[in-house]
């Protein structure tokens, strides 16, 4: 069984922090996520939402998704560090949950996939009402949204030498960068500029039609497919580290220079992947928070 963490209060000051280097999917890539998965709410998880988000937020649920990025090297949220990623053996290209989610003092559950289980058992005590106040709601809505973002990068389910790519150094086009942060925002920045004149809104409005009626229409049902919330987990980190190993490392040598190429073939794999976090979220939220009260299976 999951161990459930308790949170410390959310500081607002903190989710206004502004830190030079991000994490998992850039800030557009989180906000895509989370913007998308706010659109499939249903009203009671749309509710909830809203009211665990605070005033400053108004009601946008994308404006702090990027908060677990921000505070993770704080002192308070230090322990949250490892909650990003899953390292996984080196030339594997598999993941098993008993083998690889643990930090590096090989404590247990300490990985996505674990955080993720965490701060959903939490939300499940919204329903509770302010009788339970063990956890701290807000904090768990924001981790979680942040955390599916991060276990659909196929980085983020990497290698253990290098560190999900972080340690392989790459020219992407003209500028100096690493096969991680090319995952993480390079290839999401360049489509922008090339197809979207920099606009977030249409790349948003392409990703949502993209399953509501265009290419990914026929898979959107199988995404959604999810009764016990861990086997989920592993499944969609599985999905990561495949595509890792055949379309993020695959081919590519410390120093090399990435272009048009590997731009080209894979954007639409980062797009999906966007996409299939969003849709996802919804899902774990409307599951949550909705007044069906089906919830998830127990974690054994």
């Amino acid at each position: 069984m999951v161990v459930l963490w308790r949170l410390s209060s959310l500081l607002v000051a903190l989710a206004l922090v502004l830190v030079p280097r991000t994490h998992g999917w850039s800030k557009e890539g989180h906000v895509l996520t989370c913007r998308i998965a706010q659109g499939l709410l249903e009203p009671e998880a749309a509710s909830a939402v809203e009211n665990l988000l605070p005033d400053y937020a108004n009601g946008d649920l994308s404006s702090l998704c990027v908060w677990p990025d921000q505070i993770r090297h704080w002192y308070r949220y230090r322990w949250t560090s490892p909650l990003h990623f899953i390292d996984t053996p080196d030339d594997a290209c598999s993941y098993e949950y008993s083998r690889d989610c643990h930090d590096t003092h090989g404590v247990k559950d300490m990985c996505v996939a674990g955080a993720i289980q965490n701060f959903t058992s939490q939300l499940e005590h919204y329903r509770e009402g302010t009788s339970d106040r063990r956890y701290n709601m807000t904090e768990a809505l924001l981790f979680l949204s942040h955390f599916m973002g991060d276990i659909h990068q196929p980085m983020h389910v990497g290698f253990t030498t290098d560190e999900g790519g972080n340690t392989i150094a790459v020219r992407w086009f003209r500028h100096k960068s690493n096969l991680h942060h090319v995952w993480d925002r390079e290839i999401i920045l360049t489509a922008l500029a090339d197809y979207y004149e920099k606009n977030l809104d249409s790349l948003q409005e392409d990703l949502v039609g993209n399953f509501t009626n265009g290419i990914w229409f026929d898979d959107v049902a199988s995404w959604k497919e999810c009764d016990n919330l861990l086997p989920c987990l592993n499944k969609y980190a599985t999905e990561s580290i495949n595509i890792a190993c055949k379309w993020g490392y695959r081919g590519v040598k410390s120093g090399q220079t990435l272009a048009d190429e590997y731009f080209n073939s894979r954007m639409p794999i980062v797009m999906k992947r966007i996409a299939q976090g969003g849709v996802r979220l919804a899902m774990i939220l409307n599951l949550v928070f909705g007044d069906s009260q089906q919830g998830f299976a127990a974690a054994t």
